[in-house]
């Protein structure tokens, strides 16, 4: 399929500048494009008129207010997606079911379901928060990230085993089963979040990890396809 070649680029920018902590100047767009400062000037100011992006006081290219618009967008969107898997998982787990996505240091859940004869519930709700570093959830976003160095033990496990399993992380006598959901082969795109299920000390584990594995992959096919 052919594409437009402003366009094209014009999304890698925004791209680029989006996974930089600190923004981006325009000659490090042009050199990470591999185009002409001129080029790069353009595409920043298209960006810039239409407030994907804005400069920073010290000159440097950052996201701009309108990427706020398809961040709320984005997050209904995955919710519609989310819950009537994440409804079956609860089902099928006796547990809370949870979709909880990255935002920045923090673990927020966007979308939660519980199954229905559940008697002692676990404090997780949409909205909820905590560090990344704390709880399955977190420590499962963590590990569908590459390697960092210096990285808790408890993340390094998690990637190679592909779940993590805590207990009392969050809550006394909370058992929280998570794992990343994976980009598609040959994909672009990488959701950092991650799905599971949390209960009190009854969880059986070892029932509600292959369906905790099958909700990520099943979650992946329809939002990275």
């Amino acid at each position: 399929m052919a594409t437009l070649q402003t366009l094209d680029r014009g999304l890698k920018a925004l791209r680029q500048i989006a996974v930089s902590a600190d923004g981006l100047r325009v000659n490090d767009i042009a050199d990470f494009l591999s185009v002409d400062r001129a080029i790069a000037y353009r595409l920043v100011a298209t960006l810039e008129a239409n407030g994907m992006v804005q400069k920073a006081p010290d000159g440097r290219i950052v996201l701009g207010a309108a990427i706020m618009d398809f961040e709320g967008r984005f997050a209904g969107h995955v919710r519609a997606v989310a819950q009537p898997c994440l409804q079956r998982l609860a089902a099928l787990t006796g547990a809370t079911a949870f979709l909880a996505l990255a935002e920045q240091d923090e673990c927020v859940a966007v979308s939660v379901a519980e199954p229905q004869d559940m008697l002692l519930r676990v404090s997780y709700r949409v909205g909820s928060r905590h560090p990344l570093n704390l709880g399955a959830a977190g420590i499962a976003i963590l590990a569908g990230r590459p390697f960092a160095a210096g990285e808790d033990e408890q993340v390094t496990k998690a990637r190679a085993s592909g779940y993590c399993v805590t207990r009392g992380a969050l809550q006394p006598g909370a058992v929280g089963v998570a794992c990343p959901i994976p980009s598609q082969p040959q994909g672009r795109t990488q959701l950092d979040a991650c799905v599971g299920v949390v209960a009190m000390q009854n969880l059986d584990v070892d029932n509600a990890l292959p369906h905790v594995l099958q909700a990520a992959a099943d979650l992946s096919a329809q939002l990275l396809r």
